[in-house]
């Protein structure tokens, strides 16, 4: 971890008063922050685990059946071992949910982890939606008015 420069403290402190100044409770606004900061971590590890095209084809296969990690070693042409690796990752992201029964590693995909990125997407695909929308009414005005 970093250590915090004297200069930073002081702005810490400054922001401290001015919010206090306004009124503003920082308690608050903390909570948001590490609840923001804790919800992208979340996003992050699921990127990062479909990242990789392994990863990728596990997600594909899950997503008509379950399946055994043997049969994902079978499939991608990789070890076993390595293919446990990339389960530990798509478990730790959420996506995947492994129970052992016997001696076989059985894998189920979590749908509400999918959900969650979509709904991360779509956010920003509204958002920038609105965006370009707006931007198109802009510039159809500013045609408009250069034709009068």
């Amino acid at each position: 971890m970093h250590p915090i420069s004297p200069a930073a403290r002081r702005t810490d402190r400054q922001c401290a008063i001015n919010a206090q100044n306004l009124g503003i409770d920082l308690t608050i606004v903390t909570q948001i922050v590490k609840r923001m900061l804790n919800h992208s971590s979340d996003l992050d590890l699921m990127f990062r685990a479909l990242a990789d095209g392994n990863r990728r084809a596990m997600i594909d296969r899950l997503s008509k059946s379950s399946a055994s990690a043997g049969d994902f070693s079978a499939q991608l042409g990789i070890s076993l071992p390595a293919t446990l690796q990339h389960l530990a990752v798509l478990e730790q992201a959420g996506l995947v949910i492994t129970k052992k029964q016997g001696r076989v590693r059985i894998c189920t995909l979590d749908t509400g982890a999918l959900s969650r990125a979509e709904h991360w997407i779509n956010e920003r695909r509204t958002l920038w939606g609105r965006r370009l929308d707006a931007l198109g009414a802009l510039l159809e005005a500013d045609t408009t008015e250069e034709d009068t």
